[in-house]
């Protein structure tokens, strides 16, 4: 069930939902972007390579990649929205790590710590929003989760 609504009111769509919404569809496509870029340009047993050259385990690639498609689809779709912000913090934590011995900006050789430290904030910034409109709400699709509960008397 895709709901227009957030998910912590009952009002009308407002300008923060739609926010949320373009966000989440942003980072969602960066991130598949970027899964596809490993998996289609440098290829999985590159990007493995790749992941060794640097000192992380080889087996960190397949984790990375796995989470940027199937995380970037998840924030498109808006499914569970917050946890995966969240779940994508390590990827975006380690990506700056990495790149941090280059400097500031994005465009110096091999590249910056500007972006990534930029797209780890705008995920916690995600996750602090949730899914904001047309989100696909898993509870009510798998029958739990969809009826507001309401207070007892």
């Amino acid at each position: 069930m895709i709901d227009s609504q957030s998910s912590t009111s009952n009002a009308a769509t407002s300008q923060a939902d739609y926010a949320a919404l373009l966000l989440r569809v942003s980072l969602g496509l960066l991130f598949l972007a970027h899964g596809g870029m490993k998996i289609f340009t440098f290829t999985i047993p590159g990007t493995v390579q790749y992941f060794e050259s640097i000192g992380y385990p080889g087996s960190f690639a397949y984790l990375v990649i796995l989470g940027e498609v199937g995380g970037g689809l998840a924030l498109i779709l808006g499914a569970w929205t917050r946890v995966i912000a969240l779940a994508l913090l390590p990827i975006m934590i380690g990506a700056t790590l990495q790149h941090i011995g280059n400097g500031w900006m994005f465009a110096k050789t091999g590249g910056g710590w500007e972006f990534p430290a930029f797209w780890t904030v705008m995920l916690l910034v995600q996750a602090l929003l949730g899914s904001g409109a047309y989100a696909v709400k898993v509870e009510r699709l798998l029958g739990f989760g969809g009826a507001r509960r309401t207070a007892q008397a």
